[in-house]
């Protein structure tokens, strides 16, 4: 098989607001490209990146679907693959997953809403793992559209440098096409066009276009020497060809961000759009080589970009497909997998037998021999792979930087229905949590229920209707949880001695350490050894380590994990007989227990960002009902008719908030929530939650 040139292909995401049009814009860019004949809509549940039956009925996006579309540019074709990303926060680790194995990235903004809350955070995924990316302004047909206070909008709001490469011919019902500033002409489409026309542009129009193609020469120029000094003296002598080069350059360093516009349901904008991700993303080749450390050391090994080095991989989501059992989407970053060959997973130190390899489309597989270097792929027949594992060759081990994913905010007690689904119940749990590492499934250990934990309402609500649907499981649940945390507040120097004595040989440990707050920003434990002489063997300090580490995750207040602590390991003691391992191991455990009940330890609760458009006839009872819920308003703005409010709102106050709101606004008010930090909970609501969940502490 001829091997594929790396600068033809295109891996790239379409992240967005829950609403922005990235389904159907990636229906638009299947139907141009050839890959569909029929344009899907998310309305109709037709669209074909949204394949799940809960995504059809919602009319939202759930998991993020990848798919592969060829385009014709300057005459030579190009291979992008792309992944449609979900745009409700819920599901916030799809778009996380995807960005870390992407080149580049399209972010859609809605021309009426602007820069929406869940905007600013794929904003920062992206920022997080240095994806270039371009933004197009979609839905500028629509009622109150503002191309410029969307470009504003991404400046001040992102932080961002956006630089407009199109102005929009007209606006809302006037709509028409777009100006290209790079080639000076005007893409017009006509009632009912698929395809634009390229005419001159017009008259009317011609003065602003000049404006803002100077400024747009004038912010290339910027990146090149000799641009600039030919800026300076003959703006007019910079052919486009050059100037396509510098704003790809600028792109892929992140210096701006380039800014088209359009509607894709009404197909107007979205070949240009298509043109420009050729253009201006980056290919896997620009990206000189993939980094990351031998397996157990912190040395650092590098690969060039290349079907002919050895294999480094990189696998970013589990999938359980009904046909062909669980599937594991890969990035192949070098060398190449071939069907039925082995690849070696340093996380368990085993090798894996890959059976069969495919290229996805949406939920369909297309069986491929072989995959090489710069592409996507699933992959099918292995044992144990879990989402962020490194998959590379047996012969040359390396382990690529993994993922950080938010933990679970929300819990929920299930039961199965009849006790002969108690077993199919807790496989299914156990599949669905490998597929999703935002799900927790744990058994509290007082009352033996399973509770399951997500990042919403919404996705809790998902995994239950799976359960019923796909793995045929009925369950009762009980009233949504708040995951709270526990932290301390104060510093304490403890000293705890662990004596065992049954006849023969006993157990013994004595330490004595010092408890406090960890730094802000630090996360797990901090532990520092202190010990001088040696009072407390070398062999031992491990031992006492992992004992603080683990009694971590129960708090001494009701039991909620501490997400950071510091523990500095002053002296002890110990007895050359009866001490070893567990014994000191034991003495950590119990000595932080009664240490952290006079470290002043308090409960946290998970605060949310929470942005409420509204009609200005409801602004009062909105904002009377947020400050009922312990919410602080932070913010309001007008938006094209409407007013947004910001607020910080504690989550366990917002049960069921959809609901209220529709009714305080007659169904015309709209709300988007995220996770923002945790903070104190008031002593009168701790003190409740401590005695439901049987607190052994008095709140101080």
């Amino acid at each position: 098989m001829a091997k594929r040139d790396l600068h033809y292909t295109r891996n790239i995401g379409i992240m967005a607001h829950i609403d922005a049009g990235k389904t159907t814009t990636t229906e638009r860019i299947l139907y141009f490209t050839g890959v569909s004949h029929k344009i899907g809509e998310t309305h109709d549940g037709t669209a074909t990146m949204d394949w799940m039956v809960q995504e059809q009925e919602r009319g939202i996006t759930i998991t993020s679907a990848a798919t592969t579309c060829f385009w014709k540019y300057e005459n030579q074709e190009y291979k992008i693959n792309i992944i449609d990303t979900p745009g409700h926060v819920d599901f916030t680790v799809e778009v996380e997953r995807s960005l870390r194995v992407l080149d580049g990235a399209v972010a859609l903004f809605c021309a009426v809403g602007g820069v929406e809350a869940q905007s600013e955070t794929v904003w920062r995924q992206a920022n997080k793992y240095g994806v270039p990316r371009i933004a197009f302004v979609n839905k500028m047909d629509r009622s109150g559209a503002g191309f410029f206070k969307a470009v504003r909008e991404i400046k001040e709001k992102l932080g961002a440098n956006p630089i407009p490469l199109q102005l929009p011919i007209g606006a809302e019902d006037t709509f028409q096409g777009v100006i290209d500033l790079v080639e000076m002409k005007a893409y017009v489409w006509g009632n009912g066009d698929l395809n634009p026309t390229i005419q001159d542009i017009p008259e009317n129009l011609l003065a602003e276009a000049q404006e803002w193609r100077e400024k747009l020469v004038e912010a290339a120029a910027v990146q090149d020497e000799a641009l600039m000094e030919r800026f300076f003296e003959d703006p007019d002598s910079i052919t486009v060809d050059e100037l396509k080069a510098v704003v790809r350059k600028a792109v892929i360093a992140m210096d701006f961000c380039p800014v088209l516009c359009g509607s894709s349901f009404k197909n107007k904008g979205v070949h240009n759009l298509l043109d420009s991700v050729i253009a201006y993303l980056p290919h896997p080749l620009d990206k000189p080589e993939i980094t990351g450390a031998k397996p157990g050391t912190d040395e650092e090994i590098s690969y060039p970009i290349n079907p002919d080095q050895p294999l480094v991989a990189l696998a970013f989501k589990i999938a359980t497909d009904p046909f062909v059992g669980r599937l594991c989407y890969t990035r192949v970053y070098t060398g190449k997998i071939d069907a039925g060959s082995y690849v070696y997973n340093p996380r368990t130190d085993k090798k894996e037998r890959i059976s069969r390899l495919f290229q996805m489309h949406s939920n369909k597989q297309q069986p491929k021999e072989i995959i090489e270097a710069g592409d996507i792929c699933a992959c099918v027949g292995f044992k144990d792979i879990r989402t962020g594992d490194t998959l590379c060759d047996p012969a040359h081990p390396i382990v690529l930087e993994s993922m950080t994913f938010p933990e679970p905010v929300i819990g929920v007690a299930v039961e199965p229905l009849t006790q002969k689904d108690t077993d199919k119940m807790g496989m299914a749990l156990a599949k669905l949590a490998e597929e999703d590492p935002t799900f927790k499934v744990k058994t509290d250990e007082d009352s033996g229920q399973t509770v399951i934990s997500g990042m919403g309402e919404l996705h809790l609500d998902i995994i239950l209707d799976r359960l019923k649907r796909e793995f045929k499981v009925e369950c009762n649940q009980g009233a949504p949880q708040v995951s709270y945390k526990e932290a301390i507040t104060g510093t304490v120097e403890h000293r705890h001695v662990f004596k065992k004595q049954s006849g023969g040989r006993g157990k013994f440990a004595d330490i004595i350490f010092r408890m406090e707050p960890a730094e802000e920003g630090k996360e797990g434990l901090t532990f520092v050894n202190e010990v001088k002489g040696g009072n407390v063997p070398k062999e031992f300090i491990p031992s006492v380590e992992k004992g603080f580490k683990e009694a971590m995750a129960n708090g001494v207040l009701a039991g909620y994990p501490l997400e950071s602590l510091k523990i500095a390991l002053l002296d002890g003691s110990f007895h050359p007989v009866d001490s070893d391992s567990l014994s000191f191991e034991m003495a950590a455990k119990i000595g932080y227990k009664e240490a952290a009940q006079k470290a002043r330890p308090i409960l946290l609760e998970p605060i949310m960002k929470l942005e409420v458009v509204t009609p200005e006839d409801y602004m009062g009872d909105i904002i009377a009902d947020l400050n009922r819920r312990r919410g602080q308003v932070e913010g309001m703005e007008s938006r094209t008719g409407a007013r947004v409010i910001n607020a910080k709102v504690p989550l366990s106050e917002q049960f069921g908030y959809v609901t209220v709101l529709r009714t305080l606004s007659s169904g015309r008010a709209s709300s988007s929530m995220e996770f923002d930090h945790f903070a104190e909970v008031p002593k009168n609501i701790a003190k409740e939650v401590v005695e439901r969940n049987n607190g052994r502490v008095e709140l101080i």
